[in-house]
């Protein structure tokens, strides 16, 4: 055993998620939390808590040096950091290395090359998977762009080559779109990831955004845990997340499995990852990134597969191999996860933090809610709008659609407004109860 206690380099829900786990582990854990978050449960849960700064992120969750000093002064031998912060961020991977501690994740180098969106397109071109058509590498000039669409045709979608989240994207239909959308798209990613570099690919109409959770060890044993559809989406950010995709067949599944566990195997890859896709309408689907981390929406995986997705991932970092084969995992019933955020769907989604005055929780079963608010709690607008996530099992996807509409009248949260009015209609609405959705399902309500 590498080590036995974990420190988590994160906060809420998922702060709380990764305790839990580690806990279930027999591993003790430290909690680190700024001055505003010193009342959260992560803080109380964890067997020990270590300020580490002010609220801004940067003096606090994203400040590396108080966090290493925190996992120093605990005797922490390991790090969770959990997703967003420091999660992908291989300069921190390598600074836990320097210092004796083991990053629970992948390697520093799998985190640089998945995260620069140009060279996880060549990395897995070369692996035989197809990338959507588009350049190869980043395009240097307007003119480049211009000479390329020629060849691809019109629309086309400008990326961030260190992008994510949505930020450095410009779609473009025309050449006149094109041109300010270059710049756009080149300003957004310097201001955003300190890179101006944008590439460019076709723009497929109203893809599904379908991807494979794997898991990796350290003898080279890879599995695929099934595949999730994460098409209801605004502005790039995802709102429902279900296992399985609607239209995944089990010939399909195995094609999407065997182009993940390729991708993983390529670069030897170690700890929990998923692989992206997006899927055309005549279900041809193409590699997109590779995120190196776990994912806000692991839930619904681990719903159906019955496996401990973060637990896994802990094992994994501390030596362990996996126990389990491929041949073993198995899909039982159907799972969806709907992202709660402190947001105002009537205004534009607007980011409401404050205090939560009455909060009741969703029960029965086949109901889980990760969250880590409670009544008296108060939301701070330093951070995420997150604030919990509903995932509902039924042996069907219509019986997950009937729990969810069920959990979704049963939760009460008081004080802050919240996406839940909105899910509501989501689950009411025809298109998504048949399955009929894509990545433009928000726009087109």
């Amino acid at each position: 055993m590498r080590f036995e206690k974990v420190l988590v380099a994160n906060r809420g829900e998922i702060a709380l998620r990764i305790i839990r786990a580690a806990h279930e582990l027999s591993l003790k854990t430290v909690a680190v939390f700024s001055e505003i978050d010193s009342e959260s449960l992560h803080a109380r849960l964890a067997d020990e808590a270590v300020c580490i700064g002010p609220p801004p992120s940067r003096d606090s969750y994203l400040n590396i040096t108080r966090i290493i000093s925190a996992a120093e002064i605990t005797g922490a031998k390991a790090i969770h950091p959990g997703y967003g912060f420091l999660a992908e961020n291989p300069e921190f991977a390598e600074i836990c290395e320097s210092c004796g501690i083991t990053f629970i994740g992948p390697r520093p180098d799998h985190i640089r090359a998945m995260g620069d969106k140009i060279k996880a397109k060549e990395t897995m071109e070369n692996a035989g998977l197809h990338g959507i058509p588009g350049s190869h590498g980043n395009i240097e000039s307007v003119k480049d762009a211009r000479k390329l669409c020629k060849s691809i045709g019109f629309p086309v979608i400008l990326k961030a080559a260190a992008g994510g989240g949505g930020k450095g994207m410009r779609i473009a239909r025309d050449e006149e779109e094109l041109d300010a959308g270059f710049r756009i798209a080149q300003a957004e990613a310097k201001a955003a990831f300190g890179d101006n570099r944008v590439y460019l690919e076709k723009f497929i109409q109203k893809p599904r955004h379908i991807e494979v959770q794997i898991l990796g060890d350290n003898h080279g044993k890879v599995v695929a845990l099934g595949e999730r559809e994460c098409s209801i989406q605004r502005r790039h950010q995802k709102l429902v997340e279900e296992s399985p995709s609607p239209v995944v067949d089990d010939q399909l599944r195995k094609k999407l499995q065997s182009s993940a566990l390729k991708a993983a195997k390529s670069i030897g890859y170690r700890s929990a990852g998923t692989i992206e896709f997006l899927m055309d309408q005549e279900k041809n689907y193409y590699f997109m990134e590779m995120n190196t981390r776990i994912q806000v929406e692991h839930p619904v995986t681990e719903m159906v597969t019955g496996i401990d997705v973060v637990k896994e991932q802990i094992k994994i970092a501390n030596g362990e191999d996996i126990a389990f084969n491929q041949q073993d995992v198995e899909l039982r019933g159907h799972a969806i996860e709907c992202r709660i955020n402190a947001e105002d769907p009537e205004r534009n989604f607007v980011p409401v933090p404050g205090r939560i005055t009455f909060f009741h929780m969703p029960q029965g079963i086949g109901v889980r809610f990760d969250t880590h608010i409670y009544a008296g709690h108060m939301i701070p607008s330093q951070y995420d709008s997150l604030i919990g996530k509903l995932i509902c099992h039924g042996n069907s996807r219509n019986e997950a659609i009937a729990r969810m509409k069920r959990a979704l009248e049963e939760i009460v949260i008081e004080g802050i407004r919240t996406t839940i009015p909105f899910h509501r209609k989501i689950m009411d609405h025809p298109k998504y109860v048949s399955g009929d959705i894509s990545t433009n399902f928000i726009d087109e309500m």
